[in-house]
């Protein structure tokens, strides 16, 4: 699901890490650690790519680990569209580079209050992944 979001004051966290030379090893991952201390209130969790125009795909496969402070986790496997079936990218562009906010979790509460972390690695068939040049994680408190 892609989601695009304005500028505004709801993000908990947002963070973005470059790729080493515009290119993403299957072995790299991205991890994120924030702190939570509501469990009342709802959030929405993004993923945060920036790709450039020579990135080959018109979608990016994602594993997105959640760890929970009592140890356990949750994994997924996201699809990131980031360009329509004309090959027209999607998200914000300048020059060559593009800025996407994937929607990965909507109204979502936290179980427990304490430290959470996010892992991102890259599922691509590609060991190496070249046009991605960041990586990051967004939390935001939902508007609805």
């Amino acid at each position: 699901m892609l989601g695009f979001v304005s500028c505004d004051d709801s993000a908990v966290f947002d963070s973005y890490e470059e790729t080493v030379d515009g290119a993403w090893h299957r072995d790299s991952t991205f991890a994120y650690n924030f702190m939570v201390d509501d469990t009342v209130g709802f959030y929405d969790l993004f993923i945060n790519l920036r790709n450039e125009s020579s990135y080959r795909y018109s979608n990016l496969y994602l594993f997105v680990e959640i760890n929970f402070p009592n140890g356990k986790r949750s994994r997924d496997t996201v699809e990131c569209p980031l360009a329509d079936l004309t090959g027209r990218w999607y998200g914000s562009g300048l020059g060559d580079l593009y800025d996407n906010r994937i929607l990965y979790k909507r109204q979502r509460q936290f179980p427990l209050t304490g430290e959470y972390s996010i892992v991102i690695e890259q599922a691509m068939r590609d060991s190496v992944l070249r046009g991605i040049s960041d990586v990051g994680f967004r939390l935001a408190r939902s508007g609805d």
